[in-house]
């Protein structure tokens, strides 16, 4: 993973550590980059509880609680959806923490409603109201967007412990 990202990951772990919080993330459109890159960090399973890769709608659906009428009405790339992916993840879990990712990394894939580069995040905790981020980084190329994509998980990860 690159540098600056991996530098991140490990001030972010050292940070959850320090405060007994564990992470879990849910993750579509990212493949599983952001468990990836959190758990390059040595010692990282005392933070990293668990990671879903849910590519597939039935992914969200069986692994997570990702309700299918929600996904068949709002689309798998939507805020409601991104919210119950991390809801779905911290439920699955024994995590206090969890981050969400769904959206069209391209080339293809993108409508005029949902184009290449939108991606919806979701940020649930315990005890807390889950937030919800959406990002349009436009048609960046396949790579960029999942790395935009990590980059900002990242920094709603940071925001949960602030």
């Amino acid at each position: 993973m690159i540098p600056d990202l991996r530098d991140r990951a490990a001030a972010l772990l050292g940070a959850y550590r320090q405060r007994g919080l564990k992470i879990a993330t849910a993750e579509s459109c990212t493949g599983g980059l952001v468990a990836a890159l959190l758990t390059e960090i040595s010692g990282s399973s005392t933070v990293v509880e668990r990671g879903f890769v849910t590519y597939s709608n039935e992914a969200k659906t069986e692994l997570i609680g990702v309700p299918a009428d929600l996904i068949a009405n709002d689309g798998a790339v939507s805020e409601r959806v991104a919210r119950a992916m991390a809801e779905g993840a911290l439920g699955h879990s024994r995590a206090d923490v969890a981050v969400a990712i769904t959206g069209v990394a391209g080339p293809t894939g993108g409508t005029a409603t949902k184009p290449v580069g939108l991606v919806h995040f979701g940020l649930a905790r315990k005890d807390a109201p889950t937030i919800h981020l959406e990002r349009r980084y436009g048609d960046l190329g396949r790579e960029n967007v999942r790395r935009r994509a990590v980059e900002d998980a990242l920094s709603l990860l940071e925001q949960a412990i602030r």
